[in-house]
């Protein structure tokens, strides 16, 4: 199956687009606070030094004739005189004015272009002399911080340093924090790209899967990451547990289907049987065929049995299709020993010749719906009637074990092989004597699985079978007064 392409609509994509945004979010932040914060120190690195000049010179009390006449002139000159043929942008600048704002010479020298040009921006010195803090002012298209001093014959020096080389640094710093921004996003794509796909793996299995089953493939399932996160994993769990309740609803309604399929076939081929005897003698009386009494005596006969078998082929499907339906049960106490000895009777008064023995000591009670035990019964009795010889000795029992009651009913015939008893509580199953519909055992079974019973036989060729119910014990058993442990009477008799 061919992989998907992600593109920028895909989680993937969207994930890794969202990462880099926020990371890009975060470095231009972090830079434009970072160089705000290093722009705000350097200028108040310049301005600490301009105010600690000017306080210098305010507190020493000096006139221009006193500046003049210093001899160390010589070395102020050389600080921040700077002739403009020197240098264009000099660092510093120190200038003299008047009160004006006019600049005056220092020791002779006539001011120079970018003193005459710094006086000029300035204006009048008396504000900046008044104010705290440095101004900022360009001279020649150079950015500088300035500050004025009030000297004590009423001039003026201004004093201004260049924060050009401080905007440079600044500059650089952000060239500096761009490309490393930038590398830091494209580590971060591969990064991001990497990891989603990794984390993303499981989702790729789970969407591979569920194409894989809807393709018809129902015993896929979603494979276990090396490196699962929780939820993921719980998602993985889940789904699993989904596909497998599915394949068995899948496997359950095909069985279904294939079952319904057969019991239709089987229960068509059953009553084709008899409705085929019976068109046959309507046919032969229709014709006039029948001219004898006795031959219309026998069609008639063998008409009513052929009904009989058609209302009682019947009547055990629509017992079987009430099974299946999982009807409400009218449970009440039974006595399953009594419901057993009325089984015996039962089967004495038609085969009076057959030896009958039960088991049933004082009363055993459960929980369940009696006509339904009563149909259990009757069907284990009459499947070793139709199927056993009318000699073959037969024992009824019922016994308390524990929280389960189990019911047996065992005769001496000729048994089943294995692959028979396999398939004894099949449907419409018979064995090579063709006799009775095949239904009796598949209701007993019904019956039994819907009072949460289990029913099981044990047989072998030439040792008979025997076919135990197991159900769920009701109330402690109480004993009878005046009830036998074991009836073994001869063939014929009668209990009493």
């Amino acid at each position: 199956m061919p992989r998907r392409r992600h593109g920028t609509h895909s989680l993937r994509g969207k994930l890794t687009l969202t990462n880099v945004a926020l990371l890009a979010v975060g470095i231009v932040v972090s830079t434009a606070v970072s160089l705000m914060g290093m722009g705000h120190y350097l200028l108040g690195q310049v301005d600490s030094q301009l105010l600690k000049t000017r306080q210098s010179i305010a507190s020493s009390g000096l006139t221009m004739r006193q500046i003049d006449s210093l001899a160390a002139l010589a070395l102020v000159r050389e600080r921040f005189v700077q002739p403009s043929s020197q240098q264009s942008r000099p660092d510093s600048v120190f200038t003299a004015v008047d009160g004006r704002g006019r600049p005056i010479p220092i020791a002779g020298f006539a001011p120079s272009d970018t003193q005459r040009a710094l006086a000029g921006v300035v204006g009048d010195p008396r504000v900046l002399a008044a104010g705290g803090t440095p101004h900022e002012v360009t001279v020649h298209g150079a950015s500088y911080r300035t500050t004025a001093v009030r000297l004590e014959d009423g001039n003026y020096l201004l004093f201004a340093t260049s924060t050009d080389a401080l905007h440079t640094g600044i500059g650089k710093a952000l060239k500096l924090d761009l490309a490393v921004g930038t590398l830091l996003l494209a580590l971060l794509v591969c990064l991001t790209m990497f990891s989603v796909r990794r984390r993303m793996r499981p989702l790729e299995d789970m969407v591979e899967t569920s194409s894989a089953i809807a393709e018809g493939d129902l015993t896929r399932r979603v494979p276990s990451s090396h490196h699962p996160t929780q939820e993921v994993e719980q998602l993985r769990i889940a789904l699993n547990s989904m596909l497998h309740q599915v394949e068995s609803a899948y496997r359950t309604r095909e069985r279904s289907a294939a079952q319904l399929r057969r019991f239709v076939a089987d229960a068509s081929h059953e009553l084709r049987t008899p409705l085929a005897a019976i068109r046959g003698y309507l046919q032969l009386y229709d014709k006039g065929m029948l001219t004898e009494p006795a031959e219309r005596r026998r069609a008639w006969d063998r008409v009513n049995a052929e009904t009989d078998r058609m209302g009682r082929l019947v009547d055990e499907l629509l017992t079987l299709a009430r099974l299946d339906q999982r009807p409400e049960l009218r449970l009440r106490d039974v006595d399953v020993s009594r419901l057993v000895r009325d089984a015996a009777e039962d089967l004495r008064a038609q085969q009076p010749e057959r030896p009958v023995t039960v088991q049933a000591a004082g009363s055993v009670l459960v929980r369940a719906d009696e006509s339904g035990l009563r149909q259990v019964l009757g069907n284990l009795v009459t499947n070793v009637r139709v199927h056993t010889a009318a000699d073959v000795p037969v024992r009824l029992g019922v016994e308390r074990a524990g929280r389960v009651v189990r019911l047996r009913v065992a005769d001496k015939g000729p048994g089943l092989a294995e692959e028979h008893a396999a398939r004894v509580f099949d449907r419409f199953f018979r064995t090579g004597t063709g006799a009775g519909s095949g239904l009796g055992l598949a209701i007993v079974q019904g019956v039994v699985e819907a009072h949460s019973g289990e029913v099981g036989v044990r047989t072998a060729p030439g040792e008979g079978l025997e076919v135990t119910v197991t159900l769920p014990a009701g109330p402690c058993e109480v004993p009878g007064p005046h009830e036998r442990a074991e009836d073994s009477p001869e063939p014929g008799a009668r209990r009493r």
